[in-house]
């Protein structure tokens, strides 16, 4: 391209709840300050929007996973994908922020220059490249990629005579009334495929090579009703909201000073939940303590119900090979399918998978420490958002933009050109998620590390977060602000 590129003050990259969040909160601080966001598909929503298979909801209720800044009106706490969308996109319409959505650019490199105190990022459009510069990157992307979902290298996969589907590209033409379908996964997203085929009519069989824990959460929120009948929405949305973030806090911290009672309470309500005498220790109980992984919510029981009524089957087992008209697994059983699901996974990548590099070196992310969970270590204007994986996603992701509004209002007060977090040699590392889900495990190697100490660490912790990204200062000895006419000035906390 020739000319001078189109500059903006802040770049955001995606346009799903994380990125539509972002720009509220700096066209609401910096009315005066310009923006866009580049998104790589042709819609807003990112995974409520990629995400079509049956049932689709949320794993988190919608008094946390909604907008701080803007309360959820529907009727559902637990709810589905396409009322979630609907809300991602109305926020923007109502904002305004849809008119700064550039659609089909995909990111594909983001280079900082130093000497001009600006990134300069290229993105491919329809096959033509694109390029933008802007002060601030903020990195909105999600976690996965979106154009191809984990299935494992399955022996005999070839040899089965029906389609295989993966959740993450589900052919809207699939149809599934009187079919045996045999679901291959135990996550979120398993336990909510199952359901809703057997209400679209499929027989369903769930095959887990081990099980998950498993909880049925009301759809609705009793006590949100109630609050919502005797206060303005605000305040009825927020006061859900504090009880809701308290309540799951609790269940996490409970579930990692004492595993063994948590595992037995857990047990207890599926005894009740499932017919007389089945084997929740071979389906339902998993090698690990409680939270090691996150915990599966079905709304109103909706899979036990699926059970109670012999709709669905409960498989644990391993498969041996694909057939042609199933699964061979290694118990010597066989499962005949019309179709299998692969409810199997994801495929991790860290901020879109944009190449970043700060003054022609490239940023090695596993060389790279993670800054208070959202920046980088030597990488100056920089923010990204990767939520909590024991709580909603969203309550990460309003501290983060929180937190970069403070950081650029104190660069402006300040007159700083760049903020650089710098790593100390001293601060030990460790995986950047301390969490077991095969997904995270597959990508460890290619994620920056957390350190052994603040601000390095990283903690799945609402309530420790909220104060430190809400409130706390924004200068410490590990990041550097830097004025454009004095490279070397290093800020102290006022």
């Amino acid at each position: 391209m020739s000319g001078t590129p189109e500059h903006v003050d802040v770049l955001i990259v995606g346009a799903g709840l994380s990125g539509v969040g972002a720009a509220y909160h700096v066209q609401r601080a910096f009315p005066g300050r310009t923006y866009a966001i580049l998104e790589m598909r042709e819609a807003i929503g990112g995974t409520w929007d990629l995400f079509r298979y049956p049932g689709i909801r949320s794993d988190s209720d919608m008094f946390t996973l909604g907008y701080r800044f803007r309360p959820w009106l529907g009727d559902k706490a637990i709810a589905d994908g396409g009322s979630i969308l609907e809300y991602v996109r109305d926020t923007a319409a109502e904002g305004g922020i849809d008119k700064h959505i550039r659609y089909r650019h995909r990111v594909v490199r983001a280079e900082w220059s130093s000497i001009d105190d600006l990134w300069t990022v290229t993105a491919d459009h329809d096959g033509e490249s694109v390029t933008m510069t802007a002060n601030f990157l903020f990195s909105c992307s999600g976690y996965y990629r979106y154009d191809e979902g984990y299935t494992p290298d399955f022996a005999g996969m070839q040899r089965f005579r029906g389609p295989v589907v993966h959740p993450q590209h589900w052919p809207q033409q699939l149809e599934v009334a009187g079919k045996r379908v045999v679901i291959i996964g135990s996550g979120a997203t398993a336990v909510t495929l199952g359901p809703a085929l057997t209400e679209q009519g499929a027989q369903v069989i769930m095959l887990q090579r081990s099980p998950s824990y498993i909880i049925s959460m009301p759809a609705r929120d009793a006590i949100a009703d109630r609050l919502r009948r005797i206060l303005p929405a605000r305040a009825a949305y927020g006061l859900a909201r504090a009880k809701n973030v308290g309540f799951s806090t609790a269940m996490y911290q409970i579930s990692q000073r004492y595993p063994k009672r948590m595992r037995a309470w857990i047990h207890g309500l599926q005894e009740r939940w499932l017919p007389a005498g089945y084997d929740i220790d071979t389906h339902f109980n998993p090698p690990y303590n409680p939270w090691d992984q996150r915990l599966c919510l079905v709304p109103n029981g909706d899979l036990f119900r699926a059970i109670r009524h012999d709709k669905l089957e409960m498989v644990t087992d391993r498969i041996e090979t694909f057939t042609e008209t199933g699964l061979h697994l290694e118990s010597g059983r066989d499962l005949e399918a019309d179709i299998i699901i692969t409810a199997t996974g994801l495929n991790l990548v860290a901020f879109g998978d944009i190449a970043l590099t700060v003054d022609g070196e490239p940023v090695e992310l596993p060389n790279a420490m993670a800054y208070k969970a959202m920046m980088l270590s030597d990488v100056p204007n920089f923010a990204f958002i990767i939520g909590y994986t024991n709580a909603s996603w969203t309550l990460k992701a309003d501290l983060v933009c929180e937190y970069v509004v403070r950081l650029l209002r104190y660069m402006d007060s300040h007159g700083y050109a760049k903020a650089t977090p710098v790593r100390d040699p001293s601060v030990g590392t460790a995986p950047f998620l301390d969490f077991e889900p095969g997904y995270v495990l597959r990508a460890l190697d290619r994620l920056p590390k957390q350190g052994d100490r603040a601000p390095w660490k990283l903690h799945m912790n609402y309530l420790r977060d909220l104060p430190k990204l809400r409130y706390g200062k924004v200068t410490d000895p590990a990041m550097r602000f830097e004025r454009a006419s004095e490279p070397d000035r290093v800020s102290s906390a006022p």
